[in-house]
């Protein structure tokens, strides 16, 4: 049963994030300059984490779900900046990309350190 959960929160968010790209702007103030990245980074990191609950239900090896995780994450966000590119209003950006990456990556380091501290299983 958890297996089902972590699997179909990781497609809700998936299909929450598609369902952004696809509009022509989101409402958010902007407060400072590049406060998009920060958004990024903070939307992937969070696809970073449900990835690696999805994960571990198949792969015991911490690096290899840090690595796994890490390409889903870099990889959907990827294909998220070239699904932007076809709507109206938005553009992809490769420093969206990058933010992306690094969010999720964040995550995969903090996860990876976490499962030898927590009392918690991070597997």
């Amino acid at each position: 049963m958890i297996k089902l959960l972590d699997f179909t929160a990781l497609l809700l968010y998936c299909l929450f994030i598609y369902w952004l790209s696809d509009h022509p702007s989101l409402p958010a103030p902007e407060w400072f300059k590049h406060q998009d990245k920060l958004h990024h980074a903070g939307a992937y990191f969070m696809m970073a984490v449900l990835t690696w609950r999805s994960l571990r239900h198949m792969f015991q090896s911490p690096i290899i779900l840090a690595l796994l995780s890490l390409g889903f994450c870099s990889l959907y966000g990827l294909s998220d900046e070239w699904h932007q590119s076809f709507v109206d209003g938005r553009t992809a950006d490769i420093s969206d990309w990058a933010a992306d990456t690094l969010g999720a990556g964040l995550a995969v380091i903090s996860l990876y350190k976490l499962r030898k501290q927590s009392p918690v299983r991070l597997k």
